[in-house]
């Protein structure tokens, strides 16, 4: 009855029946996965709100590409944030990041298509290719004083129906943003092979350690969508609105335009009231940008000063982004070990392999959480790891 490409393995794994278990038996929790920025303590202004009461929103007059006022406010974003800013003509405004994901995936593959993502990376992928029914192919990043891709890697995952390659820049959860020598070679890879870029940049604005990334809205050597919106630049994830910046060859980016925007006026599915909203929720991002890098930066110095006295466990640079990757002893798996501190000290933590890391030795921290749950769960977890040793 049901279609092939939903036959997901349903069935919790060990590590989510482990925390079900915990959560069912009402025992307390540190979680160090805090994802969710309106759940964290930080100020959101509720004058905000007045922003989706304006009087236009009453009136429906559909744009497929989006609202103008709204695709300038987002060319200004670049602009104001010392990038070179795109022609709103080249924004195609979307409810999600996701659904940017699903416009790329439908405009560039036909069934059976493939488009290559990074490993370690977000899991998220593997469900947004199964739904537009094309193959997720990974190429690897390697660790070696910060992340970098494997050429080598990607080279070999190109194949004949491969149609794009997506860059997480910075990348979730490692925190690493691409390099210029990085892209310059990626697009050359484009051309020789006819691909397009997808670059994923929801994390480019919290640089940390003086490190600053650049975007690929500017990119003109190869076909490139430039994905992002208010979910992480402005924390405000329930306004569901993301978009797609189109650049590259003027031969190939304006026949993505037109189809894209055949695409999206399919569905029309960012609100008018959210798009009128937008350009003051992009203002807002300052204010939340501020906040919540502080409390990333103070995590930070606490993880660093707990793990300056002990010499089992390191964490690799972070150079944007909100989380931390430990390297940890292999002892166990990663799962085995994330199951051990929730059921012994009440701490959640992702294992590596939840991110496709490609051995064990790693967990994963999100620098978001609250204060004090984060200076407690990394004690209890240095703790554990030294009384295991």
């Amino acid at each position: 009855m049901f279609a092939k490409r939903t036959e997901w393995e349903l069935a919790p794994n060990r590590f989510a029946a482990a925390l079900e278990k915990h959560r069912g038996a009402g025992r307390p929790l540190l979680d160090l996965t805090a994802s969710n920025p309106t759940r964290i303590g930080l100020r959101y202004d509720p004058a905000l709100l007045a922003a989706l009461a304006q009087p236009a929103a009453l009136d429906y007059s559909p744009d497929p590409r989006g609202i103008g006022s709204t695709r300038e406010a987002v060319a200004r974003y670049y602009a104001d944030e010392d990038r070179a800013a795109p022609s709103p003509a080249q924004i195609v405004l979307t409810s999600s990041t996701s659904e940017a994901y699903s416009f790329c995936f439908r405009l560039l593959c036909e069934p059976g298509d493939e488009v290559l993502a990074a490993a370690p990376s977000y899991p998220l992928f593997d469900f947004l290719a199964d739904l537009q029914d094309v193959h997720l192919r990974p190429y690897s990043l390697f660790y070696d004083y910060g992340w970098h891709i494997d050429f080598e890697s990607l080279r070999r995952a190109i194949g004949e129906r491969t149609r794009a390659i997506v860059v997480v820049n910075p990348n979730n959860p490692t925190g690493s943003y691409l390099k210029p020598a990085e892209l310059e070679e990626l697009n050359r890879l484009c051309e020789r092979h006819q691909l397009a870029l997808i670059s994923d940049e929801v994390f480019l604005d919290f640089a940390r350690e003086s490190r600053a990334g650049f975007s690929l809205a500017a990119n003109h050597a190869a076909l490139t969508f430039t994905l992002s919106g208010l979910s992480k630049i402005s924390g405000l994830p329930q306004m569901k609105l993301g978009w797609i910046v189109v650049s590259g060859p003027t031969p190939l980016r304006q026949p993505a335009l037109d189809r894209l925007e055949v695409i999206a006026d399919t569905y029309l599915s960012v609100s008018t009231p959210v798009q009128l909203a937008g350009p003051r929720f992009l203002q807002f991002r300052r204010e939340f940008q501020d906040q919540l890098n502080r409390q990333i930066s103070t995590n930070l110095d606490v993880l660093d000063r707990a793990l300056a006295g002990q010499r089992l466990c390191s964490r690799l640079i972070v150079e944007s982004g909100w989380y931390a990757v430990l390297r940890v002893p292999v002892t166990r798996s990663d799962e085995d070990l994330a199951i051990e501190l929730l059921e012994k000290h009440s701490v959640l933590v992702h294992p590596g392999h939840f991110y496709d890391f490609a051995q064990d030795g790693f967990l994963v921290l999100s620098l978001i959480t609250p204060l004090d749950d984060f200076r407690e769960g990394v004690d209890r977890t240095l703790t554990h790891l030294q009384a295991g040793s």
